[in-house]
Formats: C-alpha cells, structure tokens, sequence
C-alpha cells in the first residue's frame, strides 16, 4: 500500500468514527441541594435560590445540574441523604432548613463545598468559627430566626397582655431547646408564664394545637422550625378557625391566614445563597466568603385575621409593622 492509499484509509475510519466518540460531552458541575423540608413546603423558595445562581452565570439543566435531596421533616434521614450526596461526588452541597441539615452535611465531608442558607447561629452550632470568617469548607446565609423569638413574645404579649402564653415548639429540631430557654427567660423577666408544648408530625401537631386552644385565653407562639414551615397552611389555618392569637417566624404563615409574624424575609436571602453557590462553582473558596446575614427584619400583620379574631391590634403595633394585609 503506497502513502497516497494509506492516508485515504485513515480518513475514511476517522469520518466512520461516531461523533460523540470523537468528541465527548462536556460535564457540568452537580449541585447536591439537601433540604430538611419538602419540595411542596420550599416552592417559593427554590425560585429565588435558582434565580441567585442564574446571576453568578448557572443555569439548571443547562450548564449545571440539582440532586435534590427532600428529608420533608424526618430529620434523623439527613445524614444518610448527605453521605449519598458526598457519594455522588457532587460539586458542591446546599444545606438548608436549619442547623439539623447544616450540621449533617458538614458531618458527610470536609471538603465538598457547603453553602448553608439556616435559620440558626452558624457560630452557635459550631458550623463555622466566626461569621467573618468562617473558615473551611462553609459558608452561606443566616436568618438568626430563632434569635429573634424573646421579641416575638414580646409583641405578642403587647397584642394580648391578658393571654396565656404557649410556645410550639419541633423536640426533633436541636434548636427547639435553646429558642424555648430564651423565650422562658423572656417571659420571666415580663412577669409572664410561658408553657410549652411539642409536636414533630402532622397529627402531633392537630393534637398539640387542639390541646392548647382548649385553655381560656391562650396566645401561642410558634417557634422556628423547616418542618413548621413546611405546615403553615395546617398551622395557621387551625389559629384562624380556633379564633387563637398567634406570632409566627415568616410571614408565609401570615399570608396562610395567620395574624402575625415576625422575621427575616428568607426570599433574598435565598437567592443571596444560590449567588454564592454560583461563585463557589466558579472557583472562589467557601471559607473565604463571610457568612451573610439577613438584610431585612419585618413585622408583618394580618388586620382581617385580627377582625376574625376579634383582637384590636394596638396602634403601636401597626405602627412599626412593614406590611398589613387587609
């Protein structure tokens, strides 16, 4: 075979080849998004989360792909979830809904990013060493909801001095304990009793609040919970039939009928995390990014829940509110 029919043979077999042989599909980095709520309770979260990453250049199922990882409330499924994710040999992972998925993930690696988006002290939990600089491989956004509980007894004992205060509190969410001690503290140092009472499921939650509407006068006070949030349409539906007065952590609970809530808005920061995570993507190292902290506080209240209920809601109040739905 002469050199003329040796290089038409090669030709012919590399145009023969198939064209994915040729040239292989390019990878995109896998986002592993674990979540101690549930996908129904967390839509109009993920919105924002994806709309912050689409700004750091990601866009899902174009140059970056989400393993979505659901616990819906069982929380002792959280770490085994995080070891599948690490398993998966994901880019990197978004914890949140509270220090109970922050921690499971930082349990499963110490090397895949972490980008938290928590309701909880990072500091506090021992997720990070400072918020500043957190060091590591965690970074991302706190609400400090569960800080923010002494003022939300406060404001609820300004709307019915009279009431009886109870506080709901998850016994599976390892904040419940801590976010319950402050607020007795709070009530104490007001000259009030606080009682609590715990649910960690739907039906625990029915019987909970049942128990609690059946005492003369009571106020309640929901505390910062993902499973909670996941149920505020349960939650706030049953205050808005049993005529109960009651403050909430986020105003989803409001706009689901409830009175009054008290907290960060989340949606921004959200999206502040899915912009982080975008960076990390990109190159930037998560202890190197501060964690960010919530970039508003609102109080929102609900004046025809208030006219259901039959509570006049003190001009002091309505006063410093941010919004009120009428």
């Amino acid at each position: 075979m002469n050199r003329r029919d040796l290089l038409l043979l090669l030709a012919s077999a590399a145009a023969a080849r198939p064209l994915a042989a040729q040239t292989p599909p390019i990878a995109v980095p896998v986002i592993g998004f674990l979540s101690s709520g549930s996908a129904e309770g967390f839509a109009t979260l993920t919105p924002p989360f994806l709309e912050g990453l689409k700004e750091a250049g990601y866009r899902e199922g174009e140059n970056v792909a989400i393993e979505y990882a659901w616990a819906a409330g069982k929380y002792d499924q959280l770490p085994s979830m995080a070891a599948d994710l690490v398993q998966k040999k994901v880019s990197a992972i978004v914890a949140t809904g509270g220090a109970v998925a922050a921690s499971a993930a930082k349990a499963a690696t110490s090397t895949i990013p972490i980008v938290i988006a928590i309701g909880d002290d990072p500091v506090k939990f021992g997720l990070v060493g400072s918020l500043g600089r957190p060091g590591g491989n965690i970074t991302g956004v706190t609400l400090f909801m569960g800080e923010l509980a002494p003022k939300r007894l406060e404001l609820l004992a300004e709307l019915a001095p009279a009431a009886a205060l109870t506080m709901l509190v998850n016994p599976h969410n390892p904040n419940a304990e801590g976010e319950a001690a402050a607020s007795q503290a709070a009530a104490q140092q007001s000259g009030r009793a606080l009682r609590i009472i715990k649910a960690g499921g739907e039906r625990e939650i029915d019987a909970a609040l049942a128990e609690a509407a059946q005492r003369p006068g009571t106020a309640l006070i929901v505390a910062t919970d993902p499973y909670f949030f996941t149920r505020r349409e349960q939650i706030a539906g049953f205050t808005a039939r049993q005529k109960l007065p009651a403050i909430f952590y986020h105003r989803g609970f409001v706009a689901a009928g409830g009175l009054m809530s008290y907290g960060a808005t989340i949606t921004e920061e959200y999206r502040s995390a899915g912009i982080y995570t975008g960076r990390i993507l990109a190159g930037q190292k998560p202890g190197e990014l501060p964690i960010l902290q919530p970039s508003k506080i609102e109080l929102v209240v609900n004046a025809k829940a208030a006219r259901d209920i039959g509570i006049a809601v003190p001009p002091t109040i309505l006063a410093r509110a941010d919004e009120i739905i009428e």
